[in-house]
């Protein structure tokens, strides 16, 4: 029996789960090898799809929507979608969805363990005990209890981390003019203008989404801004910190720190500059990766397709788009 419609999914997200089943109810699904995809391969891939079910590996461009003829929805796992032209989406009639809050607390106790790993040094510490090393100077740390921390983008995945970081009795201050204040001082923050929190902040963390506004938006001149001894945390998007600007900032002390889960480019290379610094912390994108948040964050989106194709409508907090649906 043929089925109504067609799917591509680039690359199964893992656990796996059913996904692949939960498609084949009602649509012809075509699972790709997970490695990135040309624009002209893409191209290829998508022409007779109904649906495509993408990571933030997939690029879908214009030239790309372009040759999704029958394309009706694009669902993303996870919330980033800086890799999608969303307002070509739009004008194409493209409904685009998206799982917004289902890692909001994988990833701020990721931030969360990045500021701790970060102040007190802990894999570089590590790295030497099996080495034969044991304590030294060079390993001393920095308290987290008491201090100013500074958090740009107060959405879900901030105002989590502001709750979590409380017990600590620390200084917050947000910077996120999209918020209200009623929000901010819930969660005992200050709202202040960025140079502000920059200026008085020893550790600073980036929980914003990536767009055409936020790209760099720390960069030399902004780096500069901070304290010597202030660390910086990006769990977020890798653009919103110019590396380049970074690994001088490290290298010549302007700051004290980093802890990054993103990079400038994804998967980062080993040749990454910024992997030769002792002051920096890194890990492969792994803010949302824990078992819960996964399995949450598959199933929606898997159900956001779904609902689309069949008719019906995912959650309005689920499409990023819904302006497509009248055009």
């Amino acid at each position: 029996m043929s089925k109504l419609f067609k799917v591509f999914v680039p690359e199964l997200f893992p656990p796996a789960l059913n996904q692949k089943e939960m498609l084949e109810e009602i649509a012809e699904v075509k699972i790709g090898h997970g490695r990135v995809y040309s624009e002209e391969e893409l191209s290829h891939e998508i022409k007779k799809m109904d649906g495509i079910l993408m990571t933030s590996k997939v690029r879908m461009t214009q030239k790309v929507i372009d040759a999704g003829g029958r394309l009706k929805v694009i669902s993303k796992y996870g919330v980033g979608v800086d890799t999608i032209d969303v307002e070509y989406a739009t004008k194409r009639g493209i409904l685009v969805c998206y799982t917004p809050g289902v890692n909001s607390d994988a990833v701020a106790e990721h931030t969360f363990g990045l500021i701790l790993a970060t102040l007190r040094k802990i894999p570089q510490s590590m790295a030497s005990l099996k080495k034969g090393g044991w304590r030294e100077e060079k390993f001393l740390g920095e308290e987290l209890t008491g201090a100013t921390v500074g958090i740009i983008g107060f959405g879900n995945i901030g105002f989590r981390l502001a709750k979590k970081l409380a017990g600590f009795e620390i200084r917050l201050l947000v910077y996120d003019p999209y918020v209200p204040n009623e929000r901010i001082e819930k969660a005992g923050g200050e709202k202040v203008d960025l140079s502000d929190l920059l200026r008085q902040s020893e550790i600073v963390s980036l929980n914003l989404a990536l767009t055409s506004e936020t790209f760099h938006l720390i960069g030399e001149n902004e780096l500069r801004q901070m304290k010597s001894t202030s660390y910086i945390i990006n769990t977020a998007r890798g653009p919103l910190l110019d590396e380049k600007a970074l690994y001088r900032a490290l290298q010549e002390g302007w700051i004290a720190g980093a802890g990054l889960d993103v990079f400038e480019e994804e998967p980062a290379k080993m040749d990454n500059p910024l992997f030769s610094l002792d002051n920096v912390v890194v890990t492969p994108h792994l803010g949302g990766s824990t078992y819960k948040a996964r399995k949450r964050l598959v199933i929606m989106a898997v159900e956001n397709l779904l609902r689309v194709l069949k008719g019906d409508l995912p959650e309005r907090e689920n499409m990023i788009n819904p302006e497509a649906l009248h055009i």
